[in-house]
């Protein structure tokens, strides 16, 4: 019997994180047909045996199987290791730091079954103390990048239609692109787009493959009734570095550079960068004249011209 969901999760050193997001899918299995794939992506701690015995102990009709990637293969990697495995109708991406709570899987499936033209149904995804969290997005854009670089209240507000973050609430017609910390993707869509594009090691993946989506002509549509707990920067340290205002890993612009040149073309991630410099003279100037801004992420100016001369590679991946 085909699964009506397969529910793909990446392990990459994370085993109680692993194991606490996979006991949160089998306890909301109930009648749906629900196949759960874990995804060890060469951890190489002992994380991958320690979930395979886990997995060994339970009973024999246990919905789990696991495939051991002999590489790290980066986010987009592992997931289409695990949509290539199991046939289904349904593709749940969920991050190894969230969990569901109870009715996510049979509210998502009642909302993607509702929607057939939409090749993405979004679930809500709160934080662990229950406010909701921002996963719904527009396309990052050289103004976007302008608004990010300036941080000034004038300039967000009058390029307030490029502003990348949509506040919850959302109307689903603003929704561009979703978080894939947690994502119901259509089989029939990637059948028509093909899997997720492995020359993005970690970030920017979601937004290109929404966008490939999007160009395809399939819709995107959030459910709010299915709601995932997420224990944000459990499974990637991206967001803890931004918040330090530490140095951000290359693969991070190396991603960023990549969604740019596929997005706008050969001279997107120049008009990016070019538009990030000038949201950083008016920040400068906002601090000669007022409230200084809050500095750029260390060795961002240099950083973001990773790439810029061959934006689609490489990866600069850990190891490669």
């Amino acid at each position: 019997m085909t699964p009506q969901i397969v529910v793909s999760i990446i392990n990459y050193k994370t085993k109680t994180l692993t194991l606490n997001c996979l006991q949160s899918v089998l306890a909301d299995i109930g009648s749906q047909a629900v196949q759960v794939v874990i995804v060890d992506n060469a951890s190489g701690d002992g994380s991958a045996e320690e979930i395979a015995a886990w997995i060994d102990g339970q009973p024999a009709n246990t919905p789990v199987t696991m495939i051991r990637s002999e590489t790290n293969t980066g986010f987009s990697g592992g997931h289409n290791l695990a949509i290539a495995a199991v046939k289904a109708d349904h593709y749940l991406l969920l991050n190894s730091d969230a969990v569901l709570k109870s009715g996510f899987l049979s509210s998502i499936l009642q909302t993607a079954q509702a929607h057939p033209e939409a090749g993405l149904v979004a679930p809500q995804i709160e934080t662990d103390n229950g406010d909701i969290q921002v996963s719904c997005f527009r396309f990052h854009s050289p103004q976007s990048e302008l608004i990010r670089a300036a941080s000034s209240r004038p300039v967000t507000h009058l390029f307030r239609r490029y502003v990348v973050a949509l506040e919850p609430p959302v109307e689903t017609s603003r929704v561009e692109w979703a978080s894939f910390a947690c994502i119901l993707l259509n089989a029939r869509m990637i059948d028509d787009i093909g899997p997720m594009d492995e020359g993005y090691f970690l970030y920017f993946e979601d937004a290109e493959y929404c966008l490939r989506a999007r160009r395809a002509g399939w819709g995107i549509v959030q459910d709010t009734q299915a709601i995932a707990i997420h224990y944000r920067g459990g499974s990637g340290p991206v967001k803890t570095l931004e918040k330090e205002r530490k140095r951000l890993p290359t693969y991070f612009y190396a991603s960023r550079t990549r969604f740019f040149r596929q997005a706008y073309g050969a001279t997107g991630p120049w008009a990016a960068n070019l538009m990030w410099y000038l949201g950083r003279v008016i920040a400068r100037i906002r601090g000669l004249v007022g409230r200084a801004a809050p500095p750029s992420v260390k060795s961002e100016g240099r950083d973001i011209w990773i790439n810029a001369l061959h934006p689609m590679g490489p990866r600069h991946a850990p190891g490669e």
